[in-house]
Formats: C-alpha cells, structure tokens, sequence
C-alpha cells in the first residue's frame, strides 16, 4: 500500500470534495433560518417567543451533545461511516417538517438536524484537518467554514424567496431532500483519512517523544477550564453561537416588526451568513500566518459591535451593512478557534478535544435561543438582542488577558 502525503496540495482532489460536502451540510440549516421562526408564528400560532424558539434549542443542545461523541465515534468506526450516517439521520428532517401536524414534530425533527449537522460537519472538518500541515489547518478550517456558511446563505435566501412566491410549508423542504440525496453520493466518493491521521499520530510521537494519551475525562477538563488555551477558545466559540442562536431566531421577529417584508428579511438573514462564510476565505489563511489570538480578541468585540449597532439604525441598507459586520466578527473567530484547538491538542487527542470544544460552541444555540427567548417575552426583542451582545464582548476581554498565542504550541506540557 502507499502511504499516503499529508497536506491540502499532496491531497487536493479529496480536500475539495470534502469542502464541496459542507456546502451541502451548511445548506442544511439555511431553508430553516428564514422560515421556521416565521412558521411557529403563522401556521402554529405560537404567541410566546421562548416556544416559537425551542427548535433552535432542541437543534443546540442535540448537535452539542453529539458533536461530544463524534470524535470518540469517528476514532472507532471511522470518519467516512460517522459522515454517512449523518446524512441518513439528515433524511428525515425535511420529510418530518413537511408532514409536520404539531409543533413537537418541528421540535424533534431539529434534534435530528442537530445530530446531522454534530456528525456530519464534525467530519468534514476533522478529515481536513487530517490531510493539512500543521500550518496549513487555519486555511484548512476556514475553507470548511467558508462552504457551509455559503450553504446556510444560499439555502436562507432561495428559502425565503420560495416561501414568499410560494408557501411556507411544503416547497422550501422539498429542497432539503434534494440536499440529502447529493450529500450522501458525495460521502460514498469520499475517501477515510485514518492513514493520514495515524501518520500524524506518529511524526508527533516521534517530535515529543511521548504518545500524550489522555482520557476523556482528562480531555473534557483540558478543553472545558483547566488549559487557559483550550478553555478560551471554548468559551468564546460558546457565546458566538450563543449570540447566533439568538439572532437565528430573533432577526426575522425583529425585521418583521421594522416592517420588512418575508424576501427582505431573508436577504438580511442570508447576508450575514454569507459575509460569515465569505471572509472565511481570508480569516482562516490569516490565522496562519498572523496567529490565532489578535483576530479571536477583535472578532469577539466585533460581534458585539454588530449587534448594537443593527438596534441603532433604522433602515434596510443600514441593516445589510450591520450584518455583513455580524458575519465578519464572525468570520474572524470561527476557523481560527479551530485552528488553534489543533495547535494545542496532540493529534491522538485532537478530534475528542475539538469534540469537547463543538459540544461547548454549539450548545450556544441552545442557551442563546432560551435566554433571548426569555427575554423577549420579558422586556421585547430589542432588548435581548442587545443584552445578548454583552457575552461577545466579555468574551473578547477573557480571551484577550487568559489566552497565550497558540500558533507555535504543538503540545500541552502536563
């Protein structure tokens, strides 16, 4: 058998079929963005925000729970098989939802979203990083990133704009069973990566003369609060999809009490995951040559900014400039906290620690869309945007006095 190269050249066929992959993963979650706040209001009469927001929750803690044991699943049965059941389980999303006679079933067929999108974009992301050089995985990850927040903005505008001429249920959902169909032939092209991982495992061995087995347990508390490295870039990945859950599920309730109309507001949507995804073209490669800390620091504050000001100005184009700044703070944080969880994680621990990170970032949907949900029913959805924003911008200053540059870091010294 030849053994195969490590890096995105030596493996460029595999690595942009895998970057392909995620901008159908993204697509995804981009026919939800727009429509279903819009639904829980119109066809299910949900009056309370914080019930027209649990899908988003059932979606964050799902995704976030499996993201947890991807890692663990993928290093057993392997990253190929771990994506193609995600697309399965991805099946059934837009068939539950177009059926839908309740708003439990919108609920759960979110908890199968999120249980698609923890093991299929956790694969996508793992294998690339799989096949990069060391200096190579900023560009690696925002690449990935780039395609699925291209995916969510593609799918949130074509969604909303079906949903205006036609109807907010059924059409825009027949796309997703389209989507699933094209995932699934792709990950079958897909080639495992386990050969390139165990290459990696071994050069590391032989670089630190140690093999750093950890366990999970050791990981968790590593990842969670114990390594100032790991533990902010968790908690900076929590409060940016905390602030995305609720901007996920408030924007469209905000813009439709600004008077927008359905196609307006799923321009705005789609915006600010399009310039997220857009910018993470650059951000990634950025990462790797400037390091990791300045642009997490500036992203988290750049966020915050974003969101105040969206609630200070009071017009379309104004907004469309307030969410293309939403999505580059984004932008700035997305790849390179994953790039540097592979600075600092040993390649035999790396995809259970960045497992721990993804359950951390994305259990932000959960609590971002309980707590703006909460209190929009309290105070009014200006006011939860707004506090919200306070989390980034706390985030930005943890990160700015804990963290150290990690771009160098190839280990953790126990």
């Amino acid at each position: 058998m030849v053994q195969p190269k490590i890096g995105i050249k030596e493996n460029l066929f595999q690595f942009l079929l895998l970057v392909v992959t995620n901008l159908f993963v993204g697509s995804m979650v981009g026919i939800e963005r727009t429509v279903l706040p819009l639904l829980g209001e119109e066809q299910f009469g949900l009056a309370s925000t914080s019930a027209a927001l649990s899908f988003i929750i059932s979606f964050g803690f799902s995704k976030a729970i499996v993201n947890y044991f991807a890692g663990q699943i993928a290093d057993q049965f392997g990253r190929k098989r771990v994506l193609l059941l995600g697309w399965v389980v991805g099946l059934f999303v837009p068939i539950l939802t177009i059926f839908a006679h309740a708003w439990w079933v919108i609920v759960f067929a979110n908890i199968l979203l999120g249980i698609n999108q923890g093991l299929t974009w956790s694969m996508t992301v793992n294998m690339k990083i799989d096949i990069s050089k060391a200096n190579q995985r900023g560009t690696a990850v925002g690449l990935n990133e780039f395609a699925g927040y291209s995916g969510v903005a593609i799918m949130a505008a074509v969604s909303g704009y079906v949903a205006s001429s036609y109807s907010l249920r059924p059409e825009p959902f027949y796309l997703g069973i389209g989507i699933v169909i094209i995932g699934i032939l792709l990950s079958l092209i897909v080639k495992d990566t386990g050969q390139h991982l165990k290459i990696q495992i071994r050069d590391n061995a032989t670089k630190t003369k140690s093999n750093n087995n950890l366990s999970s347990k050791e990981v968790f508390n590593l990842t969670t609060w114990k390594d100032k490295n790991l533990s902010s870039i968790s908690f900076s990945g929590l409060t940016t999809n905390l602030k995305d859950g609720m901007a996920w599920g408030l924007f469209p309730l905000y813009f439709t009490n600004a008077g927008l109309s359905v196609s307006q507001i799923g321009t705005i949507v789609a915006i600010y995951p399009a310039a997220w995804g857009f910018f993470q073209l650059f951000t990634g490669v950025l990462s790797d040559k400037v390091g990791r800390k300045k642009l997490i620091t500036y992203g988290m504050w750049t966020q915050a900014f974003a969101l105040w000001y969206i609630l200070f100005v009071n017009s379309f184009s104004l907004w469309i400039l307030g969410a293309i700044l939403l999505g580059l703070g984004t932008a700035m944080v997305y790849p390179t906290l994953q790039a540097a969880i592979g600075d600092v994680a040993a390649p035999n621990w790396r995809a259970s620690s960045m497992g721990v990170y993804r359950f951390w970032r994305d259990s932000g949907y959960a609590f971002g869309a309980l707590i703006a949900g909460i209190i929009a029913d309290l105070l009014g959805v200006t006011w939860a945007i707004g506090l919200v924003a306070l989390l980034p911008f706390f985030a930005g200053l943890y990160s700015s006095m804990r963290m150290n540059e990690t771009l160098k870091i190839k280990s953790i010294q126990k």
